[in-house]
């Protein structure tokens, strides 16, 4: 693992007449040239593997692969990878959940480029508007402490890779489709002459409209519109200096419930603004037609509405020094500040959370055998949040807190023997939390933890390879987004009965071949969690953060399959099963799939490029996770028994779609469709809207897919 002060050049086929752009005599010099890249000082440290842990198992989603699923977002780019599944939880106000392990989407730690740079409450909105232009590929890392510098990532890490250029080049990409999905894209790079010095730039805009599958006035999936703008900077001071810095911007809005266009009670609504300032805190004796969801809406416009503007700036510096052939350090730091300006139904939410990360981390080879990775990393966060309406009530009481955690780590990464390598891992926490609004005395979290970590990998064969992983993590519940998607109450808050971290302990084993033309990995994996948060309501019907008494715990089990038939024909196969406790399911908002298969088709041939993904879903008994709605009460508010939603979700399947054809060297069309088949729970089972027991209206009795066919058609340029 000796490493030495080298340029090192490697030749490419691709790379630009960068130097050469002149005349049409330095062109044709250019052609006559060898072409080299330059490799910089971090990807040289990767190489040499003083920098990449490659023992933990990590399911690599490729810049090819997400063009073929034609994602828009990460959320569209993730799905149904092994382990990972995108939860849709409110048909509202559109709000997904990144889930892995069978974990609760706010056990997912979201990262780019390493870093750090998503809120506590930038997990419930805007994940939809993190683009896909620009990403190289996204690291899919399952288990708690899946990351040295994300100890709170119970069910793993999503680490966003931003491209960095090779060569100069641009990309623009458009398409639209039905419901109103629109899409341009634009994409920059540059690299210096003496390729120093590398820049990123990426532009995204995308929105789609409203759905209503089943008529009734009221979405069953909200409108959204993104737009982010992002630049990444990439410097080589010298051969043992790198500076990396990333700044973004992202910009989302959704709108959900009345349709519109439709008249309702107060009026023809046809625009956002006209809806919220119809607001006069009256409610309608009916909202559907016969007090049936099922049926037209006929209430105020406002009184189903939910808005939801999120402002999202991001910054990150990195600075990656050399010492020597045994010893580098990379100083990090990362903010980011997350703006929601929110309406729910009649009540107004704002909220600010700021997050500040610094981390000073070394790497250090101990010994041919051992990489000694230690550092120290601390963050502090503030979410502030107001509500013009609940400031009105005397009883109100906010959600704001203060998040600080402290922490230092040490890693040995060990060559046992030619066949096993080890990873060992701990991580000292000091974490404090606390809930700051008036009627909330003293510091609820204030606790030191341990974290730690084991990776091993051992080689049977050439082709046989075992990887085991175990972990203890831990995560603050502090955002009552994780529990109940922003449903608050205006009247009285919140109330906050939490005074523990979870803790999670979790175990992963997986069996690896890779032949020829045939692999195939299974894996096993086990979570437990002490004190998970989970949501209820005081007598009075406030929501109520708590813990759970009981340990939750789940188990997943997977296997994936992939046959390459020619060099040009690929098919993949994956199984997934996930048995959840008593307890887990309990906390669980939306039930989570159970069982889910995978089959995908990768067709390149004559200069197309075909692709074709089905997705199983597995029956489920809803009931286990505490469903139980109606669609019907009578003019009193009581429900009718005999308009009971079923408790049985049934198995479905959906097709995607996607052909690509390359026109020229500079320019490609494609065209595809999403959801073939049009399958949608409210469009071919029951709405997601319901009435609880007690005749309270509700929106979250989800159980399958709310946005139904979408085909599209696309142009891209790449210069």
């Amino acid at each position: 693992m000796k490493k030495t002060y080298i340029a090192s050049l490697i030749i490419s086929m691709m790379a630009p007449n960068f130097a050469f752009a002149g005349d049409e005599h330095q062109h044709e010099a250019a052609e006559n040239v060898e072409r080299i890249t330059v490799t910089g000082v971090r990807q040289r440290l990767e190489q040499a593997g003083t920098l990449a842990n490659t023992i933990m198992k990590t399911e690599v989603i490729g810049s090819d692969l997400i063009e073929s699923k034609n994602a828009v977002n990460l959320t569209e780019a993730i799905d149904n990878s092994p382990g990972v599944k995108v939860s849709a939880e409110c048909s509202m106000c559109g709000v997904k959940r990144i889930m892995m392990n069978g974990m609760k989407g706010e056990h997912t730690t979201i990262l780019v480029d390493g870093l750090p740079v998503h809120t506590m409450i930038s997990g419930y909105y805007a994940v939809d508007a993190i683009p896909t232009t620009g990403i190289s590929r996204i690291e899919v890392a399952r288990g708690a402490g899946a990351s040295l510098i994300a100890p709170e990532a119970i069910g793993g890490t999503i680490n966003v890779i931003t491209e960095e250029p090779i060569e100069n080049g641009a990309e623009v990409d458009m398409s639209v489709g039905q419901e109103g999905y629109r899409k341009m894209s634009l994409l920059g790079k540059g690299v210096s002459e003496d390729g120093m010095t590398r820049l990123t730039l990426i532009g995204q805009y995308d929105e789609r409209d409203q759905v209503d599958n089943d008529d009734n006035k009221v979405n069953e999936n909200p409108s959204q519109e993104n737009r982010s703008f992002t630049a990444r900077l990439s410097h080589d001071v010298n051969d043992t200096n790198n500076v990396v810095l990333r700044v973004s911007n992202i910009y989302s809005e959704v709108f959900g419930g009345p349709m519109l266009g439709e008249t309702f009670a107060d009026g023809k609504m046809g625009s956002k603004s006209q809806i919220i300032g119809s607001y006069d805190g009256v409610d309608s004796a009916q909202l559907f037609e016969g007090g049936d969801v099922r049926n037209d809406y006929v209430g105020k416009a406002w009184e189903t509405t939910e808005w939801i503007e999120t402002v999202r700036n991001e910054v990150s510096l990195s600075w990656l020094h050399d010492f020597s052939d045994d010893l580098n350090v990379t100083l990090s730091a990362s903010y980011a500040d997350h703006e929601q300006d929110s309406f729910y139904e009649g009540f107004d939410y704002y909220a600010e959370d700021t997050m500040n990360f610094y981390d000073a981390r070394f790497n250090y080879v101990a010994h041919d055998d051992h990489l000694l990775t230690f550092g120290a990393d601390y963050r502090t966060e503030e979410m502030r949040s107001q509500s013009l309406q609940g400031s009105s009530n005397a009883d109100y009481t906010s959600d704001s807190f203060d998040y600080d955690v402290l922490g230092v780590y040490l890693q040995d990464t060990w060559q046992a023997t030619d066949e096993l390598e080890v990873n060992l891992a701990l991580r000292y926490d000091q974490v404090k939390a606390d809930f700051i609004d008036p009627a909330k005395q003293g510091t609820e979290i204030d606790e030191s933890i341990l974290s730690p970590r084991m990776d091993m990998r051992y080689r049977h064969t050439d082709e046989l390879t075992s990887r085991f992983s175990a972990g203890r993590g831990y995560r603050a519940p502090l955002s009552f987004f994780e529990t109940d998607h922003g449903i608050l109450d205006g009247t009285k808050g919140f109330v906050i009965d939490v005074d523990d971290l979870e803790r999670s302990t979790s175990a992963n084993y997986s069996l690896s071949f890779e032949g020829e033309h045939f692999t195939a990995t299974g894996s096993v994996a086990w979570t437990e969690v002490e004190n998970l948060a989970a949501l209820t309501e005081t007598d009075d019907g406030v929501p109520k953060l708590t813990q759970l008494e009981e340990d939750a715990s789940v188990m997943t089990y997977d296997i994936a399959l992939g046959y390459q038939v020619t060099h040009d024909l690929t098919l993949n196969l994956t199984g997934e099963y996930f048995d959840y406790d008593s307890a887990f399911k309990s906390s669980y908002a939306i039930a989570p799939i159970e069982e889910r298969v995978t089959f995908s088709v990768d067709y390149d041939v004559a200069g197309w490029e075909l692709y074709a993904s089905v997705v199983w879903i597995g029956s489920r008994d809803l009931s286990d996770y505490g469903y139980e709605g109606y669609n019907q009460v009578d003019s009193n508010g009581n429900v009718i028994l005999s308009s009971k939603k079923t408790t049985d979700a049934p198995s479905y399947f959906t097709m995607d779609l996607r052909a690509a054809y390359e026109l020229n060297e500079t320019f490609s069309v494609y065209a595809g469709v999403a959801n073939l088949f049009d399958y949608t729970q409210a469009g071919d089972e029951d709405t997601p809207l319901f009435y609880d027991a007690d005749g309270g209206y509700d929106v979250g009795y989800i159980y399958g897919p709310l946005r139904g066919r979408e085909a599209y058609v696309g142009l891209k340029a790449t210069f």
